[in-house]
């Protein structure tokens, strides 16, 4: 049966105290909206994201999905008719953008619950229930209420199960039921919720889809972004570990959505990965290391203390080491750059190895330049390559050089001061100083 899932994503960042729509706010490096649209891909054939006015930036993260603007805030139900136009047939399920961590095989079983009765809506059981609607069910197990918090008794107040908001319907009662919410309420505004009661009215049945409430609960305050910032690192770090990551310290390391591993990795403790990283089988990244839009090949190592920028590619074996970065560069097979330097807009051929506090000049204050570094080249420690400059294969970099013209392959490149030696000058000059200082 076809599926539409109508999401809405016109809440402001207010609760948030942010400039920001709340649904652009991030958990493992991805908006809420993107992980919800994730999980609805995966069940739905239709998406459709409900926006307030002056949403570009949402608009633009909801692509290429269809999106709809509700001009007034005037409430849940209110945003979800001005959807009804793509409802088509089939059925219809309305969600909530802030709600971000509902997981697809919880919306295949709010689907197939829905095929079977009138309406369904997914409930959940917090640690603390206080502010949720409750869901009041009779003795067959079917919901016949749905009551807020405020409005609750105190028996219904003990109830544990809460309400998560996400109903789902056939197309033709949901448009009918929707149409049918009216606004006599304190805040005078139109309550998805009551479809809940307008179902019960048609003789339907409703019935409650449980889930975890790491899914459900949803996320209005900067505190419970960083509780489901928990949630979704606690799974993406399982499931790394379930394909074969070896993580010494799990809890200390944290991983992007997008973040891929092959089996037999190992992640010493401390460890970031941001969007983009893709690492190979057998490779070790160690403590305190920062990794985003890098590619680390088989075998690679990568750490202590190193940072790994976008464009970055480490091929087979490549050693990366203590307060070394890269950014923009490839370093081809076997590569060495082990301690204290900057490799950036840069390609560096096999085998080569990069002495300590060597550096690439790439940027002149306005535009950046590449530096090409053949295979087999020695430099030496403390260098500087002043881009655009190329070094031939098998060239060897004398410590303390800057190097700014194109180096000849298997040539030595000196480019510094001769030394030069007085003899027993630091002597002379200690005693002078000792006098001036009496």
């Amino acid at each position: 049966m076809h599926a539409t899932a109508i999401i809405l994503a016109a809440g402001l960042g207010t609760r948030m105290k942010s400039a920001l729509p709340k649904t652009l706010h991030r958990l493992a490096g991805q908006t809420m909206l993107r992980h919800l649209l994730a999980s609805c891909e995966q069940v739905f054939d239709r998406i459709v994201v409900v926006l307030g006015p002056d949403m570009d930036a949402v608009r633009r993260e909801a692509a290429p999905h269809v999106c709809v603007v509700q001009q007034e805030r005037l409430g849940t139900a209110h945003a979800a008719l001005q959807a009804v136009e793509a409802f088509g047939t089939g059925q219809v399920a309305v969600l909530y953008a802030d709600n971000p961590l509902i997981r697809p095989r919880t919306l295949q079983r709010l689907l197939d619950a829905a095929s079977g009765a009138g309406l369904a809506l997914l409930a959940f059981r917090p640690a603390d229930p206080a502010r949720y609607g409750r869901v009041l069910t009779g003795g067959d197990g079917l919901v016949e209420r749905v009551v807020e918090y405020a409005d609750a008794t105190p028996a219904q107040r003990a109830i544990t199960l809460c309400n998560a908001g996400v109903l789902c319907a056939t197309a033709d009662r949901m448009r009918r039921w929707l149409q049918a919410v009216r606004n006599d309420n304190a805040k005078g505004e139109y309550y998805l919720t009551d479809a809940v009661e307008l179902a019960r009215a048609d003789g339907q049945a409703v019935v409650a889809v449980e889930a975890s409430p790491d899914e459900l609960a949803g996320i209005n305050s900067r505190a419970e972004l960083a509780q489901a910032e928990a949630v979704v690192q606690g799974w993406l770090r399982q499931a790394a570990m379930d394909s074969g990551v070896t993580m010494i310290d799990p809890a200390s390391v944290f991983l992007c959505a997008d973040t891929e591993f092959a089996p037999d990795v190992t992640i010493e403790p401390n460890v970031v990965f941001g969007p983009g990283v893709r690492v190979a089988s057998g490779a070790l990244i160690r403590a305190f290391s920062h990794i985003e839009g890098a590619s680390i090949g088989p075998g690679a190592i990568v750490g202590p203390f190193a940072r790994l920028r976008p464009g970055s590619v480490l091929e087979q074996d490549v050693h990366v080491g203590n307060f070394v970065e890269v950014k923009a560069s490839t370093l081809a097979a076997g590569v060495k750059a082990n301690h204290l330097s900057y490799i950036g807009d840069a390609s560096v051929g096999a085998r080569t190895n990069v002495g300590a506090g060597t550096i690439t000049c790439n940027y002149d204050g306005v535009n950046k330049h590449r530096t090409t570094i053949g295979a087999d080249v020695f430099v030496g420690s403390d260098v500087a390559l002043v881009a655009p400059v190329t070094v031939g294969d098998g060239a060897i970099l004398a410590a303390g050089s800057v190097i700014t013209d194109p180096v000849a392959p298997d040539a030595l490149a000196l480019a510094r001061g001769r030394q030069v030696q007085k003899p027993d000058r630091a002597r002379a000059m200690r005693a002078a100083a000792k006098k001036e200082k009496l």
